[in-house]
């Protein structure tokens, strides 16, 4: 094997791995000093100079003329006799550089530089890998659905760098059985750069779509206002598929944050809430004033007056009877979210409005199912009326009750005060 061969062979090589030149050629160098010194017992005399451009290179080795008879060390010096050989014009103290010739390299040693090689490329490539995700972390990538697992999604970078989305950082599919993330291979996604780690001296890459930074990202690419810092989003809480609460705030009083973040007829906000399969975003004004921040984060619910206790971290929230549902939301996420969003745990109660026509739900366990009424419960309907106050499709979009039993129940409930009048 000719000695340039070796160079070229590694050209394409670094062409599919996206590897430059030099840096090629760097590791070269290594490889050969590191084969040197094992032969000679030292390599700081040797010289490898490498054309780049034809692909080739030589090896030197550099040593001292010395008088015939004091020769010590055969790799660093040579006798005066043999340098005269070469020029005759030689002079006891000059420095000789000859070319070393490629066949000193038997087939095994020739073996080795080639496996080293691509050993040392492997780990550049690794750990060049490893360093550029490690400074994206937090931002949004774009890739290409590979392969899907059961228990994940192996993506492709433009590059060709695998990333692993797993199935816990997917969106899940919503409480009404629709939404969530379905990917087909081929599939172009966008995600957030969760962690990078180094396992077995391998880059292990996870990318999210459920974190709140995903979230984050989103609304810094839709509102330049966020990009550019006039509007701060101060906090995040996310129940992925679900619902979602933004809290920002601004220092320019000509900004209406809310506003700017929605858009004009929700232009803005409709990009993220696509991408995250019609999640549910409440953007919410950031104010020091707690028991506003509480009325705030409830919303859509309309709350008449908030009692703190700080010490608790417990807040206590009145509202009309009719906003209890809104406040609690479908599953419980707006109150859950709320209370993530401020820190305090939130109460819900009806203002004291005595109905001694009302009739709690509780009494009809003889007509509808325990389980149906605490799924309306669960929603804050505690009464006929709360419930009969709602239209039926309030009622299924809120719960995951079928239409004939919601129906059903209407249809007692309105008997009770039909009998009564």
């Amino acid at each position: 094997m000719e000695l340039g061969s070796l160079v070229d062979s590694f050209a394409e090589f670094k062409d599919s791995k996206n590897i430059d030149r030099e840096t090629l050629m760097n590791i070269l160098t290594d490889v050969y000093k590191a084969l040197l010194a094992k032969k000679y017992g030292n390599a700081d005399n040797f010289d490898i100079i490498i054309n780049p451009d034809r692909g080739d290179f030589d090896i030197y080795r550099n040593r001292t003329i010395v008088a015939d008879g004091e020769v010590e060390d055969e790799n660093t010096q040579i006798a005066y006799s043999e340098a005269i050989k070469v020029a005759p014009d030689f002079e006891i103290g000059e420095e000789l550089s000859e070319i070393v010739p490629f066949d000193i390299f038997g087939r095994r040693e020739i073996l080795s530089i080639r496996q080293t090689l691509v050993a040392k490329v492997q780990e550049y490539e690794r750990v060049t890998i490893f360093n550029k995700y490690s400074e994206k972390k937090g931002e949004i990538i774009i890739a290409e659905v590979h392969q899907v697992w059961k228990r994940e999604v192996m993506l492709l970078d433009e590059e060709g760098v695998e990333l692993s989305l797993p199935k816990e950082e997917q969106i899940p599919m919503g409480a009404d059985r629709k939404g969530g993330d379905v990917f087909r291979k081929g599939d172009t996604i966008k995600a957030v750069v969760l962690s990078v780690t180094m396992r077995n001296g391998v880059p292990k890459i996870i990318v999210s779509r459920v974190s709140p930074i995903f979230l984050e990202r989103l609304f810094e690419q839709e509102v330049p206002e966020i990009y550019d810092g006039l509007i701060t989003i101060k906090d995040i809480v996310r129940q992925p598929g679900e619902r979602a609460k933004v809290a920002v705030e601004t220092y320019d009083d000509r900004i209406d944050p809310v506003g700017t973040c929605v858009g004009i007829k929700g232009s803005r906000i409709h990009g993220i809430v696509k991408e995250l399969h019609n999640e549910n975003i409440d953007v919410v004004p950031y104010t020091s004033n707690m028991e506003l921040y509480i009325a705030r984060a409830l919303n859509p619910a309309k709350v008449d007056s908030v009692h703190l206790y700080p010490e608790e971290k417990k807040a206590d929230v009145y509202m009309n009877p009719d906003q209890v549902s809104l406040a609690i939301g479908k599953g419980g996420f707006n109150i859950r979210l709320a209370s993530k969003l401020t820190g305090y745990t939130i109460e819900i109660y009806r203002n004291e409005e005595i109905n001694y026509d009302d009739v709690l739900l509780d009494e009809f366990s003889d007509e509808i199912e325990q389980w149906v009424i605490d799924v309306l419960k669960s929603i804050g309907c505690d009464t006929a009326k709360d419930v009969l106050a709602l239209s039926v499709s309030d009622l299924e979009q809120r719960t995951d009750l079928e239409p004939e039993t919601i129906k059903d129940v209407l249809d007692i409930l309105q008997a009770e005060f039909e009998e009564e009048e």
